[in-house]
């Protein structure tokens, strides 16, 4: 499991744009496999989840991106898991570690 997360200002509906941009076109193999948005007030949550394939492990990765807004306010968290052939322990984590770089990247901006 590898992990990001960032407390920053911006548009949400434009970052949340933004942040599905990034993973889709980071990899041709990424795809968007469902979500969930909440409000209540100011306070807007996006729940995202992306897999893609990993060459590294010959496997599917996933990434979970949770953004909660209050105004401009925003928290992002981002969290990738599988990828690891393993039974009993994670041998590697780079498929992880590659899908979660293209967010890192990307929140150089903020």
């Amino acid at each position: 499991m590898a992990k990001y997360e960032k407390y920053f200002t911006g548009h949400f509906d434009t970052v949340l744009s933004q942040l599905h941009n990034t993973v889709i076109n980071g990899s041709m193999s990424a795809s968007y496999e469902d979500g969930s948005s909440w409000t209540n007030g100011e306070v807007r949550c996006a729940v995202r989840v992306y897999e893609r394939y990993s060459m590294v492990g010959s496997s599917r990765v996933s990434m979970n991106l949770t953004l909660v807004g209050n105004g401009n306010n925003l928290f992002l968290s981002a969290i990738t898991s599988g990828g690891s052939q393993a039974v009993l322990f994670k041998i590697n984590t780079l498929g992880e570690e590659a899908f979660l770089k293209c967010i890192e990247e990307f929140m150089q901006q903020y």
